[in-house]
């Protein structure tokens, strides 16, 4: 989750009136973990600590301390079988009525999902109009072979640095190991079809679908800016975008207040990944994260209580909606965002077939971010080929046995 502020915490404390102390966790677009954040409203007492890294060993760190979380955030089955010992499943709670997203394990519910978020390879509408490009011919690997080559040699006239604005360096490593790599994992196969994944989760790769996965990954590659590429963060990667000198970027809907804190306002839209060979007419689409509760909690019943307000009232789906510019996952809340991406992610959600899964949270934890985002990193510098990215996509893999 990007976007979750202290403000959302202390709006939505003063607008439910929960007179409790209780710690939440989450994660902020800053880099770095806030520390200056703590505050009291309405009578509570609200710790927050955001952080933007995905590395498990910060939230291990918390509950290794005296400062345990009431509610914290995992991200899928990973994140599950990291913390089970430390979750406690929600039952009867009226939010659960309101979403088809919810985290479950084996009939049981443990988490409530953040929002929708979703990814595709978001464009420039202006500057792939000013290059003659059609959206709709973005749906395989071909039809973006064809539009990056006219949009290259167009560079110049165009202002463009780069087609694409792409990172694989260490501060991206979640876009690459996590979000790229899902493209093999789900792109092209039914929504919930996990056939892939099960074979990755007992150390079998599909070779032939991870090498047109490469040649995926070979063609963002080729036609990114090398700095941002190899060394740029995610406001170097967006803001590229954002400026103007990239007609596309690969995130997702959860730049957008990124944008609009930025003043950006230029038509935006997404297209298909196509991560693999065929045709594609889907982007990614599912609930990232969820909160969840720790087992050890004293404060549980409040804790319930706050999500239940933000599922359930005006004032939270007015907060999520308009101030946190989610997409809520709830079926309640009749708002639409304004921003962007964020609208166009809706207008996806309502086509039939629109959506492929989210599953790279669903691998081993640590696999996407600590195993294999490395290799993308050395295939960008050149230290492997095409080849060689392959193969030890391929050997890390298999090491799951």
């Amino acid at each position: 989750m990007h976007i979750i502020l202290k403000l959302f915490y202390e709006k939505l404390f003063k607008l439910s009136g929960k007179r409790n102390h209780y710690t939440v966790i989450g994660r902020n677009k800053n880099e770095k973990i806030v520390n200056n954040n703590n505050g009291t409203c309405n009578g509570n007492s609200i710790i927050c600590r955001l952080w933007e890294n995905r590395d498990p060993k910060n939230l291990k760190a918390e509950f290794q301390s005296d400062r345990q979380p009431d509610i914290y955030v995992i991200e899928g089955m990973g994140g599950y079988n990291t913390w089970k010992s430390k979750l406690t499943p929600f039952e009867n709670e009226e939010w659960m009525d309101l979403t088809t997203l919810e985290f479950a394990v084996d009939g049981q519910v443990y988490g409530f999902p953040v929002a929708v978020e979703a990814w595709g390879m978001a464009y420039n509408k202006d500057i792939l109009e000013q290059a003659g490009v059609d959206p709709a011919t973005l749906t395989s690997q071909a039809g973006y072979k064809a539009a990056f080559e006219k949009i290259d040699a167009m560079k110049g006239d165009l202002g463009l640095k780069s087609v694409v604005a792409m990172a694989a360096g260490p501060d991206m490593r979640w876009v690459t190991g996590l979000h790229n790599f899902n493209g093999y994992l789900s792109a092209g196969l039914e929504y919930g079809d996990t056939s892939v994944l099960d074979k990755l989760n007992s150390g079998e790769a599909d070779v032939e679908r991870l090498t047109e996965y490469a040649d995926w990954v070979e063609l963002l590659f080729a036609y990114a800016d090398e700095a941002v590429l190899l060394t740029g963060n995610y406001d170097a990667q967006v803001g590229q975008f954002a400026t103007g000198q990239a007609a596309f970027v690969h995130q997702g809907n959860w730049i957008d207040p990124w944008l609009t804190d930025n003043g950006v306002d230029f038509p935006m839209g997404f297209a298909p990944h196509a991560s693999v060979y065929g045709e594609h007419n889907a982007i990614f689409i599912g609930a990232p994260s969820y909160y969840v509760l720790n087992s050890d909690s004293q404060n549980q019943e409040a804790a319930k209580a706050f999500l239940n307000f933000m599922a359930t009232t005006e004032a939270g789906h007015n907060y999520m909606v308009n101030e946190a510019k989610m997409v809520p996952a709830f079926t309640n809340v009749t708002l639409v965002p304004d921003t962007p991406l964020s609208a166009n992610v809706t207008e996806w959600l309502n086509k039939e077939n629109g959506a492929y899964t989210w599953l790279q949270n669903d691998m081993p934890d640590g696999f996407g971010m600590g195993t294999i985002a490395p290799l993308y990193e050395s295939y960008a510098k050149g230290d492997l080929d095409k080849a060689a990215f392959i193969a030890q996509l391929v050997g890390k893999i298999e090491e799951i046995k």
